[in-house]
């Protein structure tokens, strides 16, 4: 049994969806009763909060492996009522700030925490570090609702954003082997592009003239602030304005693991394009 955490998110529906294709059993937790509607035929919802671990003792009952997202207030008491449970490994959903183990960046931070944790567990464990992701151009939805023009902060920063759907490609036999415990796994896709770059291709996919608007800093700064801690708005004008982590770069990891080419912005944009439509 397979227990996958954020269930119903970018990378976990992708990844419940590949562990259930493979013929594994899988349980999906969830904080949602309603969310046993999106989840595939056979798989298992059960109720647990990631914060307070000992309610996860359903969850973690029969479980083997889990695919794990940072975070947590006590990131610790939960692996070690996994290891109590006769969980073997954990597959940790991570990022590229983990490297930077800086704890004075509050994503770094809790990334690098969290890594600690699971190390220091006693669990078998493989650390994926994706990039950006391809799903975040779904925040342009509200502004594509009402117009052409997107809003994008940090303009001129290359990304080699990763389709969730390739993360979970390589989670999966990182979940059911142990070819790749003790390893850190660093996840890009296969290009690496400006934002404009995607709101191009994302008209082209659409059939829409859109055209992209690069925010100021100041600008960037008020928007974010609106949907985000200003901590968490401070640790990416730090990546991405001081220049503490590049995602520009590309790596070979998902085709290394999986024997193909990771997906390209435009094959996640078309697979995606419903999610994009205006109401009528």
């Amino acid at each position: 049994m397979i227990l996958v955490t954020g269930a119903t998110g970018n990378v976990g529906s992708e990844l419940v969806s590949a562990l259930a294709e493979a013929g594994e059993q899988v349980r999906a937790l969830t904080r949602n009763p309603s969310a046993a509607a999106l989840l595939p035929p056979g798989v298992e919802p059960v109720a647990g909060d990631l914060n307070r671990p000992q309610s996860l003792a359903d969850a973690l009952a029969g479980v083997s492996g889990i695919f794990l997202l940072p975070g947590y207030q006590d990131m610790p008491g939960l692996l070690a009522e996994a290891r109590q449970a006769g969980v073997k490994r954990v597959v940790l959903l991570s990022g590229g700030s983990a490297a930077l183990a800086d704890l004075d960046n509050a994503v770094s931070r809790y990334m690098t925490l969290s890594e600690r944790a699971v190390r220091e567990s006693g669990l078998s464990w493989t650390f994926l570090r994706p990039r950006s992701f391809m799903s975040n151009a779904l925040r342009w939805r509200p502004q594509l609702a009402v117009g052409d023009e997107v809003r994008v902060p940090f303009p001129s920063v290359r990304t080699a954003a990763i389709d969730p759907y390739d993360i979970a490609a390589v989670a999966v036999p990182a979940l059911l082997t142990d070819d790749h415990d003790g390893r850190i796994h660093e996840l890009t896709g296969p290009e690496s592009l400006l934002p404009a770059d995607q709101v191009a291709v994302l008209a082209k996919v659409l059939g829409r003239d859109l055209h992209s608007h690069g925010l100021t800093d100041a600008e960037a700064r008020e928007d974010m602030s609106r949907t985000m801690p200003a901590e968490y708005v401070d640790a990416f004008f730090s990546f991405f304005v001081d220049g503490t982590l590049d995602e520009s770069s590309t790596h070979p990891t998902v085709r290394d693991v999986t024997g193909r080419e990771p997906r390209t912005f435009e094959q996640w944009a078309r697979a995606h394009a419903g999610e994009f439509a205006v109401p009528a």
